[in-house]
């Protein structure tokens, strides 16, 4: 049974952990040792030895030196979602990044440096007051970590690319208490690990990202249309995407919104909705573009207007509220045609909970120019991807709940391309041989093998396994 209390293996070790620490360490038995273990996906139910919130770089040295001398397993913690739950462990030592969230932005470089405890609504309100943005997610709560080492994609990705790319450098504490700086001319092949290689390789204390001018304000919306009308306006938005320049993002969600999300008529009812940005500087370009789209069915409803880019990247922060529990996957595919339409309508009709979420990404632009072994992110050539975002409330649907997630994406599977976005990856667990499998479908095995040799050059020991495991040779 696990330690759930004061006596909990390690905890009398964790306890004198505090007079080594400049934040703070908390240990079954205090106040708030609930609060502090709990993390963003209600599911994950685990109880660490110790807590530690890190004030400083020094702090993640100290808490990885003490749990490898205690063999305590180690959870990294950046300041988000990480619906798998790797953010916390079982009688081990939890490294909580959260109060690492200061923010700079060099105007003059056009660079912005953010530490590692920080959400994408710290980083927007760092950036968007000053007319710039770097790319990120769709979600104001998404940690800026997590979301970067797996990949990071949101509402500027045809125009700007994932968020790894355009991640400039970043400081990791490695398994050995190294403090080590990555960036194109130093330790340029870390760099290349951290875009899209996830946690494998150190604790990331800083990024260092490009930012980018933002249109204020922003041409954006969602064009939503009723079940009847998904097939044929999933159609017409395979025709649309078709010869879009850059500057236009799209996403298409099925869900059932919040009721103050939606007039009467609509509430309660599941919709799709096809939503866009217009990242580009003629506002007149953008609408002749999105007419089209407003134009036909015609939709149950329109929502386009000029808006805040803080407003429109937080508008589906209501849908995941913390203690939600949720799994997720993801599936890459190349056309929306007649078999992946009636799939993807089919299963979006379907989902076990009316606050699970099917989006469909319409990829290319700057996210597919960048050469394939530029960064370790897989398959650059992808059209679409398909995220299942299975999200309930009671204890009493998980079953329902993963089984419709799971079998989603088989449903999904004759319609895919190659690679997986490992920000989706679920709690899968298994054998060493299963890990290695689904590492292999992530990443392709000619960019396993080099972030395998990444692996043994940075944690031979394998001192940061909770994550999408990328396991060295040994």
């Amino acid at each position: 049974m696990v330690g759930q209390g004061a006596d909990a293996p390690g905890s009398a070790a964790a306890r004198a952990l505090r007079e080594r620490i400049h934040g703070s360490v908390v240990v079954p038995g205090d106040a708030e040792y609930d609060d502090a273990r709990a993390v963003w996906n209600g599911m994950i139910d685990r109880h660490p030895a110790a807590v530690v919130r890190v004030a400083d770089v020094a702090d993640v040295a100290t808490a990885i030196a003490f749990a490898r001398t205690h063999a305590m397993a180690i959870a990294v913690r950046g300041g988000g979602h990480n619906v798998a739950g790797n953010g916390t462990v079982d009688d081990g030592v939890v490294i909580d990044l959260a109060a690492l969230r200061t923010i700079e932005v060099d105007r003059e470089r056009g660079t912005v440096r953010v530490g590692s405890g920080a959400t994408l609504g710290d980083l927007d309100r760092a950036t968007a007051p000053l007319g710039l943005v770097v790319a990120g997610g769709v979600v104001s709560t998404t940690g800026v970590a997590g979301l970067t080492l797996g990949g990071g994609v949101g509402w500027l990705t045809r125009t700007h690319g994932l968020t790894i790319d355009n991640l400039v450098s970043a400081d990791v504490v490695t398994a050995n208490g190294e403090l080590v700086h990555a960036s194109e001319t130093e330790n340029p092949d870390l760099l290349w690990g951290l875009r899209g290689g996830g946690g494998n390789f150190g604790v990331v204390t800083s990024f260092e990202f490009r930012s980018h001018p933002l249109p204020a304000p922003l041409y954006a919306g969602a064009v939503i249309h009723t079940r009847d009308r998904w097939a044929d306006a999933l159609r017409f938005y395979a025709r649309w995407v078709a010869d879009l320049p850059d500057e236009m993002t799209s996403i298409v969600t099925f869900i059932t919104p919040p009721d103050e999300m939606m007039p009467p008529e609509l509430q309660g009812r599941p919709v799709m909705m096809q939503g866009f940005t217009w990242a580009g500087t003629d506002r007149v370009a953008g609408e002749r573009l999105v007419a089209p789209l407003a134009e036909f069915g015609p939709p149950a409803l329109v929502a386009i207007e000029p808006v805040n880019w803080l407003d429109w990247q937080s508008a589906f922060d209501a849908v995941v509220p913390r203690g939600t529990r949720a799994y997720w996957k993801n599936c890459y595919f190349d056309r929306l045609d007649e078999g992946s339409i009636a799939t993807i309508v089919d299963l979006a009709g379907r989902r076990a909970s009316p606050i699970t979420g099917v989006d469909i990404h319409h990829m290319g632009g700057a996210f597919g120019r960048v050469p394939e072994d530029a960064t370790a992110f897989t398959n650059r050539g992808a059209a679409f991807w398909l995220n299942l975002y299975a999200l309930w409330h009671d204890p009493a649907d998980d079953d329902a709940n993963r089984r419709w997630a799971r079998d989603a994406w088989t449903a999904m599977q004759p319609h895919a391309a190659e690679g997986m976005y490992v920000n989706f990856l679920g709690a899968e667990g298994g054998s060493a041989a299963d890990i290695r499998e689904a590492a292999r479908a992530a990443y392709g095995d000619r960019k396993l093998a080099r972030l395998t040799a990444l692996k043994d050059r940075y944690d031979p020991d394998n001192v940061f396994r909770l994550n999408h495991n990328i396991a060295p040779s040994g």
